[in-house]
């Protein structure tokens, strides 16, 4: 991707990425760590665990392992980021593709699923693409 484009591309996903950012300063406050793997920063440990396992547990039985905000991957621990990161990489391209739409579009997504009796987050067509491109 041209450099123009591609800080443009930051700069679309921001409002998302501004919100893992959040996070993942909660995170590093509490003893998690970080690290930048292709363009993205990935943060595990501390309060990412917490919010991934509570927080998330609540709405998704068992929490979730990883989960993508913008530009910002949180994880329970770097294991768990190695195995997810092809799954969380679909994440990020498609914040990048719906820029501050991506929230309310991915919410939008789980109660149409729900609507249609279906499961919000296995039948989410945002998790049904990273599953299928991710493998």
């Amino acid at each position: 991707m041209a450099r123009p484009l591609h800080w443009l591309v930051y700069l679309w996903a921001l409002p998302t990425t501004f919100l893992g950012l959040l996070l993942a300063t909660a995170a590093l406050m509490t003893g998690g760590k970080a690290q930048r793997v292709d363009g993205v920063l990935e943060v595990w440990g501390g309060a990412a665990d917490f919010y991934l396992r509570r927080i998330v547990g609540i709405f998704l039985s068992g929490g979730a392992s990883a989960m993508t905000l913008g530009h910002v991957v949180l994880g329970r621990d770097l294991e768990l980021l190695e195995v997810t990161r092809a799954h969380e990489r679909i994440h990020v391209r498609q914040c990048e593709r719906w820029g501050p739409l991506f929230i309310p579009v991915y919410l939008l997504s789980s109660l149409i699923a729900l609507a249609r009796g279906r499961r919000a987050y296995e039948d989410n067509w945002f998790e049904k693409e990273a599953f299928k491109k991710a493998g």
